[in-house]
Parts: C-alpha cells; structure tokens; sequence
C-alpha cells in the first residue's frame, strides 16, 4: 500500500470507486462544511476538498479537510500550484499527511484572471506534473525537491486531473501519460458530457496501455437546469458541451430539467460501469451535495465497500 487510504483500498481491491466534491465556503463556517458532510458520508469513497476553486478565495483546503475527517469523511486533499510556490507546497503536504490526510489530487489551478483578485500574483512555480513528481520523491524515496532528506516521508495516493477533450485532441493521450510517468496512482477527468470524445480517450489510453498503470476516474456533473447546461457551453473553458445534451435538456417538461439532469448523470455511470480502463466515477454535484444520496441510489453505487484495518494485499 502506499498510503493506505479508503480510496487506495477500493480501487486496489477491483471495485467500481465512486468519489464525490466539497467546496469550501466563502468564509470561516465550520458549520457549512459539517452540513454538506453530512449528504456525502456513506455515500462516496473519498471527497475532493477543492483548492480556492474558480479562482475565487475560500476557506483552505487542508482546513476544510480536517473537518471532513471530523465528519467521517475520507478527504481528497487538492493543491493548486497557482498560489504557492515549492517550500509552502512541501511544507502544506508535510502538514496534511502529519494530520491523517492520505490522498492528494495535484492541479494547475484555475487563472487568477477568472477569479475575485484578477490582479493577484499568480505563482506557477511548479507546474502539476512537477507537482506529481515532487510528492512520488517525497513519499517513495523521503526526498525533498532539493534533494535533501525528509525524516518522516509523507504517504498519499497521488491523483491528477485530465480533460480529455482540449485540443489538439490527439495528444490529451500523450499528457495523461506524462502524469503517469510523474507518478499518479490515480486520474479524475473534466466533467464529461461528450461521450463520443471519451470513449475514443479511453479507448487511445487502453492501446497504449495506460490503464494498466493508472485508475481513471470519470468526471459526471449532473445539470441542474438548462441555463447550466448553456452557460457551460458558452463560457465555462474547456469544457465540451454537445447540443443533443441541450436539446435533451429542452424536451424535459416543465420543472423537471433537473431530474433530466440526474437521469443522464446515471446513463453515464452505468455506462462507464461497463467501459474497458474506466477504474470509477468522480462526481461532481457543484453545491448540490444534498442530491448525492439520491444519484448513489439511482446509479446502483451503494453501499459503497468497507475495509477493516488488515492491510489489502
């Protein structure tokens, strides 16, 4: 084991891992992170902490992972490398893994141009991959990037992001494999409502055999509305949108967009549940994680497996 987290046990063991998403608030409300805590307990292997997501600040993401272990949540502990260069990125891994926390999701982060401080001082000095790659020395070989020794070496199961759908198209492949050779154990894609595209980005990742050397989680964002799905067409980057999702979304009848939504959002994990090199599903129920009990019901994803405290094999 490398870190002997509840997400590295599933995944280890063959099954189907099911993940979900907290947003930290606004603020210094504990009792907010408590809240949506309580919706994704039971429900999900490991909850991702986002990291000052969209740019905009929030409450830190090593923070509001101590409460979710408070909570009995298992935390996926995110790092941008916008906002914090090398020493306070090795220095925060240190201190998250002295706390218990064992998984770690490492990003580029969102431009701080989008965010509540478009003037801030974006940092950048790492990129994700260098991150991958500073956190495998840190663990595997108690190193730190300067190459001095760390007397106790942090353990995580390291993940990484992947949009499969960012052009050009045909080297998303080549970048996912560039983060393996870094070091992720695991990867959670971009929402995905292009099924075409992600079928071919798994089915290149399987030729070359990536997904023997990775789990792939898969990214479900289920729409809670029309005007969501439109403004994640036309404004939010990155993102792949195809008119039949909006289209599907119009001939729902009246007020029940959002149960449409949840509806596709479980076509798609039972599709994924059958798709050759896809390890689970990543969801992300943006402010919504009072619905994450109901999608784990409808998509078949409970109950979710148990481990005693024997290490997996």
């Amino acid at each position: 084991m490398k870190s002997g987290s509840n997400l590295e046990k599933v995944l280890r063991a063959g099954h189907f891992a099911f993940t979900g998403e907290l947003g930290p608030p606004r603020g210094a409300n504990v009792e907010e992170v408590r809240h949506k805590a309580r919706y994704l307990k039971g429900m999900v292997d490991s909850v991702n902490i986002t990291d000052n997501q969209t740019a905009m600040v929030r409450m830190s993401s090593w923070a509001a992972s101590l409460i979710a272990i408070q909570e009995g949540l298992e935390p996926n502990y995110q790092m941008v490398c916008r906002d914090r260069n090398r020493l306070a990125m090795q220095g925060d891994i240190l201190g998250a893994s002295a706390h218990g926390i064992r998984n770690i999701l490492a990003l580029s982060g969102d431009h701080q141009q989008f965010g509540d401080h478009p003037n801030a001082k974006g940092v950048f000095d790492i990129d994700s991959t260098q991150l991958i790659s500073a956190i495998k020395k840190m663990r595997d070989e108690s190193k730190f990037m300067s190459g001095q020794k760390i007397d106790v070496a942090p353990k995580f199961f390291i993940g990484a992001a992947a949009n499969p759908f960012a052009e050009p198209f045909e080297w998303r492949v080549h970048r996912l494999a560039k983060k393996i050779e870094a070091g992720a154990d695991f990867i959670q894609t971009q929402c995905i409502y292009n099924m075409k595209k992600m079928r071919e980005w798994v089915r290149m990742a399987n030729e070359m055999g990536l997904t023997e050397k990775v789990y792939i989680l898969a990214g479900v964002t289920p729409m809670k509305s029309l005007g969501m799905a439109r403004y994640m067409k036309n404004n939010v980057p990155g993102m792949d949108v195809p008119d039949e999702v909006i289209d599907r979304l119009k001939g729902a009848p009246k007020g029940k967009h959002a149960e449409e939504g949840i509806k596709m959002a479980c076509e798609q994990i039972a599709e994924f549940k059958e798709m050759k090199g896809v390890a689970g599903v990543h969801l992300m129920a943006i402010e919504w994680e009072h619905k994450v009990p109901e999608i784990a019901e409808l998509a078949g994803m409970l109950p979710r497996p148990t481990f005693d405290d024997a290490p997996v094999e």
